[in-house]
């Protein structure tokens, strides 16, 4: 009976954790690429430019295939 009340428990508490669609930084939106706050050198002291974040779809990489 307790490992069933834990279990109910724990898919509630789960069940909150939900993706909402938005970006952990900034510069992760392409929408932002432009803004003077994701191009360098602002961006470089952080890491937070979007080559740095996204650097599997960035501009420099779109096309291409892993192997």
């Amino acid at each position: 009976m307790l490992k069933l009340v834990l279990a109910v428990a724990l898919t509630a508490l789960l069940s909150g954790c939900t993706y909402d669609g938005s970006y952990r930084y900034p510069c992760q939106d392409p929408a932002n690429w432009e803004s003077a706050e994701c191009k360098p050198p602002i961006c470089d002291v952080n890491n937070t430019c979007p080559k740095d974040l996204n650097s599997n779809i960035t501009e420099e990489t779109k096309g291409t295939t892993n192997g």
